[in-house]
């Protein structure tokens, strides 16, 4: 492509509201355009990179036997009430006046199909996956790409007989990952992850590490332990027992409400506090009793009660429930109330909590002797620097980009929507379902994160939407005209994909940042000087390192150096 004639409109400002580097380059590179809030018109050279990681999706899916639908994004509303997600928060777009919705997932239409079409074991296993633009409400778009609210992606769903099958199926498909990840020469790392909206009994995300993440993740460098924040957790001690707990004690806490005004007033460390929250499950009150400054996952929280409505009571309304406001609610006496709490109060005594009067506490609780918990769970946030569960070493918090999201599903698609087959025996059976995401924005924009420099993007071959950016240094010298256009036609016939910078009256220190902000991994420089040796400059733009090479050679070493 002759850059005269192409459609890059590059930026040298920097845009006002793009915030990480990805979003920044992307608008600057003329990868993209923003139509509004959350939602990209995507420009030739973008969509060639797009096009590019399409094709490695491809070709990895085929792999591993999938087969390319492509679905409809309009969906009937009655498919979404039928499973159950049809009210989730943000997750899907409706046209209420056609009771249709603008799909972000295709689990209920690949159901639907299903449930038409498989009858017997014979049928099974399938892999189905597409490649296609998705919709999400999302409230508050922001960081690019990374969080919009219409996007490209590669969904793909397994079909069947039974659980064991699923697991070949799934680990089919993080394989497949793995190899898409490492073709698009992406630095990724795989974390356990919760299931969300999507459900289901295992999940676990690819991730790389930015400082541009929306993600939180736990790692470990050790032992390469890997979590997301909602699910992560560590080898923190529990409280334990002390000696023989004494009676229950009520003190006198005036004007005590939170847990570090109370371990100041009291001269005590807030581990022995136990903190209560409380919330309605379905409905019904709920304390959780979690350990001084800990902070509750509400994701952990929801896994833990098996999922249901979850909302917190609202501080006008405790006092009425429990006898007190927030601050001085405790477990111990509380009626109407399940009480559950973290493990690491687990058998703990000598505790101190609210007494369910305002500005008193009690003294000396022992969790076996007053309490009656009905479970102990794994309820609190990590903190950076606690021991990894796995191997004891430090864990480390840090921010992360989901690359790619794969979910074993279950039954509970199938049941809703009737998917069923008949076994060897005659008896019908649900069919076991996976669902397998990948976003291709996310692709390119977590290479820009990982790949640029102060300058721009420095692209990875597999995605560069050219190979090779020629620079004619000057367009009003015959020598530096007739060999860049040889050079453009030789790499051309040769199969190399070359983006030839030939604009007239642009500086030359112009098209070197252009080319330097496009990226393309090799850059020919051909210029004056070089030509009196009959010699071009050869930059590659991963190192910065320049050679000069014969022209008759050019072609010939690039290829070699692109296969390297």
């Amino acid at each position: 492509m002759r850059l005269s004639k192409a459609f890059i409109p590059t930026q040298k400002e920097m845009p006002a509201d793009a915030t990480i580097p990805s979003h920044q380059l992307m608008l600057r590179a003329g990868l993209m355009r923003q139509l509004t809030a959350g939602v990209y018109a995507y420009l030739p050279l973008g969509y060639r990179a797009m096009l590019k990681a399409m094709q490695i999706l491809r070709e990895e899916m085929n792999a591993i036997g999938g087969q390319e639908f492509f679905l409809p994004a309009l969906n009937p509303e009655a498919l979404w009430i039928q499973t159950g997600r049809r009210n989730v928060p943000n997750f899907i777009l409706s046209i209420k006046e056609r009771d249709l919705v603008l799909a972000p997932t295709h689990e209920e239409v690949i159901a639907w199909i299903g449930g038409m079409h498989i009858q017997s074991y014979k049928d099974l296993p399938q892999i189905w996956y597409q490649i296609q633009t998705k919709f999400r409400n999302e409230p508050r778009p922001r960081s690019g790409v990374l969080r919009g609210r219409q996007f490209i992606m590669k969904d793909s769903y397994s079909l069947d007989r039974s659980f064991e099958d699923l697991d070949k199926s799934y680990e089919d498909h993080a394989e497949a990952y793995r190899k898409i990840f490492a073709r698009c020469g992406l630095k990724f790392f795989e974390v356990k992850a919760s299931s969300g909206a999507m459900g289901g009994s295992g999940s676990q995300e690819f991730m790389v590490e930015s400082e541009s993440g929306e993600d939180t993740v736990a790692l470990c460098e050790k032992c390469h332990y890997a979590a997301n924040m909602e699910i992560a957790s560590s080898n923190v001690s529990p409280i334990g027992r002390l000696h023989d707990g004494e009676r229950v004690e009520e003190i006198h806490t005036p004007n005590v409400r939170t847990i570090d005004q109370l371990a100041a007033f009291l001269k005590v460390d807030q581990s022995r506090l136990a903190k209560s929250l409380v919330y309605r499950h379905d409905g019904k009150p709920l304390l959780i009793l979690m350990v001084g400054n800990d902070r509750l996952n509400e994701s952990k929280l929801v896994a833990a009660l098996g999922g249901g409505e979850l909302e917190p009571i609202e501080a006008g309304q405790l006092e009425a429930l429990t006898g007190a406001d927030g601050g001085s609610i405790g477990p111990v006496g509380l009626k109407g109330f399940r009480i559950i709490a973290d493990k690491r109060l687990e058998g703990a005594n000598n505790l101190i909590s609210g007494a369910n009067r305002n500005d008193y506490h009690l003294a000396n609780i022992d969790l076996q002797r007053d309490v009656a918990v009905d479970g102990y769970f794994d309820l609190r946030t990590i903190e950076d620097g606690e021991p990894c569960p796995q191997c004891g070493s430090r864990i480390k918090i840090s921010h992360a980009i989901e690359l790619g999201h794969i979910f074993k599903l279950g039954t509970k698609y199938a049941e809703a929507l009737n998917v069923s087959y008949l076994d060897e025996n005659g008896e019908k059976k649900p069919v076991v379902m996976g669902s397998y995401g990948i976003g291709v924005e996310r692709i390119i924009a977590c290479h820009i994160e990982q790949s640029r420099d102060e300058h721009g993007i420095i692209w990875d071959k597999a995605l560069a939407p050219y190979a090779v950016h020629i620079v004619a240094v000057s367009m009003n010298n015959k020598d530096i005209v007739l060999i860049s256009n040889q050079l453009y036609n030789k790499f051309s016939d040769e199969g190399v994909e070359v983006l030839f910078d030939d604009r007239p009256n642009v500086s030359p220190g112009f098209k070197f940042k252009d080319a330097d902000l496009l990226g393309m991994p090799f850059q020919i420089i051909v210029g004056e000087k070089g030509l009196k040796n009959h010699q071009v400059e050869v930059k590659r733009r991963k190192t910065g390192d320049r050679r000069l090479v014969p022209v008759g050679d050019v072609v010939k070493d690039v290829k070699k150096m692109l296969h390297e």
